[in-house]
C-alpha cells in the first residue's frame, strides 16, 4: 500500500530560489509540483518514495536595543546588504524560544547581553517568505563591540542614525516607529506586512 510521508525541509533547493526543489531530500530522486490528495495547494512530491515535501516560511528575531534615548545597531560584515546599518536579528533556531533566539542574536552580532523586554514588532514579507519578530531589550553594559557578523556596533539618537544606510526595509520602519512610541511613552505590539520584490537583486 502507498503512503505519502510528510517532511518539513530546506535542503535539496535550489539556490536561485529557495522555493525550488529539486531532488528529494529523502531518496535522492526528483520531485514534481502537484496538488496532494486531500491538499489544496502545489506541494514539491517526490516521484519515486513519494514523499511530501512542505516548503515553511522562515522566523527571523532580533532586538530594538535601548540605551536611554538611542538605539544600538549593527554594521552588517557579511552579505547581503555588507556595510549597511541594521538591528541584530538572524534566523530562529530549532530548540529556541523566539525570545532566547532574539536574545542570542543580538549577544552574537553586538557582543552585548541585552534585558529582554516585551515583544514589540512582527513584520510579515510573504515574497520573500520571511517573518520578523522583534523585542524591545535594554543594553545593559557598555561592553558591546564589533563581531564577526558586525564592521562596527555603535549607539544611535534619532537625529545621530544614518538614515540612507540602513539595510533592510524593516529598519527604518521599525525605528520611526520606536522613536514616535516613546515621546508618546506607549509602545503597543505593532504588525505590518512589508512588500518587496519577489527575486531581491541583494
Amino acid at each position: 500500500i502507498g503512503f505519502n510521508r510528510i517532511v518539513y525541509t530546506s535542503r535539496a533547493l535550489n539556490r536561485n530560489d529557495p522555493t525550488q526543489m529539486k531532488y528529494c531530500s529523502n531518496c535522492g530522486e526528483t520531485v514534481e509540483k502537484r496538488i496532494p490528495t486531500d491538499d489544496n495547494r502545489l506541494r514539491h512530491c517526490c516521484t519515486s518514495c513519494e514523499s511530501i515535501h512542505y516548503l515553511n516560511p522562515k522566523i527571523i528575531v532580533g532586538t530594538v536595543p535601548i540605551k536611554e534615548d538611542k538605539v544600538l545597531l549593527c554594521k552588517r560584515a557579511i552579505h547581503p546588504r555588507y556595510g549597511l546599518w541594521t538591528l541584530p536579528a538572524g534566523f530562529l533556531e530549532n530548540g529556541e524560544t523566539i525570545e532566547q533566539g532574539a536574545f542570542r542574536e543580538t549577544e552574537e552580532e553586538t557582543s552585548t547581553q541585552v534585558e529582554m523586554g516585551k515583544l514589540y514588532a512582527i513584520f510579515n514579507i510573504p515574497q520573500i517568505h520571511q517573518v520578523y519578530m522583534l523585542y524591545l531589550a535594554k543594553v545593559v553594559k557598555d561592553d558591546f563591540k564589533e563581531t564577526t557578523e558586525s564592521l562596527k556596533v555603535e549607539l544611535f539618537s534619532e537625529t545621530e542614525i544614518p538614515w540612507e544606510e540602513l539595510a533592510f526595509p524593516f529598519v527604518p520602519t521599525v525605528l520611526k516607529s520606536y522613536f514616535q512610541d516613546i515621546k508618546n511613552n506607549n509602545f503597543p505590539l505593532r504588525t505590518e506586512t512589508i512588500e518587496r520584490p519577489k527575486n531581491p537583486k541583494n
